[in-house]
């Protein structure tokens, strides 16, 4: 008989909904604390708002613009990639969730105990979403970046027009946006990984909980970089 949603209530103990939260709320306090740090001590993606900003004035300024178009191309092109990059996983775990026997078989070999397929499901689907977050993410960024683009180039040549000041802070906007949303796909990713530390249990969730969310501050907070950028 097929097991069903009430059926996963006794084998989903309250660690596994510790680990769960731990995830879960550990990726939401982090984004936060990423896009609104101290101001003692910003992050590489506050750091990098600044010098986009730069990027843009200094883009009215020149007469030649191709670089700053290539430079745009190629954060576009990241984007896309890893968009496809996230629909191939997506792919992948949903192609698990619909055949979860040869997973379960190989978990049955190692902990020497059954669980029934909902419950494997239930625990690729949290994979699953962050997935679908991230290409959610990347997708929206690349959008943004071509916002971006267009701006830059209904911008006049003459960098005294009077509607150069207010078009870089706008374009300056969208580009941080874009940024600020490739940045929350790739951390989605992130998390993904660590998600799928739960099929082999609660604990390994939380251990790689814990690991996911000290290698996303190291790299916002304490990264050679960010000290680079902040000199």
């Amino acid at each position: 008989m097929p097991a069903t949603f009430a059926d996963l209530a006794p084998l989903l103990t309250l660690l596994d909904l510790a680990a769960v939260l731990l995830l879960v709320g550990g990726a939401w306090i982090i984004g936060w604390r990423i896009e609104h740090p101290a101001s003692s001590r910003p992050s590489v993606t506050v750091m990098m708002a600044d010098h986009r900003l730069a990027w843009m004035q200094r883009f009215a300024e020149r007469d030649n613009r191709i670089f700053d178009s290539q430079i745009l191309a190629n954060l576009r092109q990241s984007t896309t990639f890893f968009a496809s990059s996230c629909l191939l996983a997506i792919g992948g775990v949903l192609a698990l969730i619909g055949n979860v026997e040869p997973l379960a078989g190989l978990a049955e070999e190692l902990h020497a105990d059954a669980a029934p397929t909902l419950l494997w499901q239930l625990k690729l689907v949290l994979v699953a979403l962050f997935l679908a977050q991230a290409f959610l993410r990347f997708v929206w960024s690349n959008r943004v970046f071509g916002y971006c683009a267009v701006l830059m180039g209904a911008m006049p040549n003459e960098p005294d027009h009077p509607e150069v000041p207010a078009m870089v802070q706008r374009a300056t906007q969208l580009n941080v946006r874009a940024a600020i949303n490739f940045n929350r796909g790739l951390r989605a990713m992130y998390f993904a990984l660590g998600a799928a530390a739960w099929l082999v249990g609660p604990i390994p969730l939380m251990v790689a909980s814990v690991f996911s969310l000290w290698v996303v501050w190291s790299r916002e907070f304490t990264s050679i970089p960010r000290d680079i950028l902040s000199r």
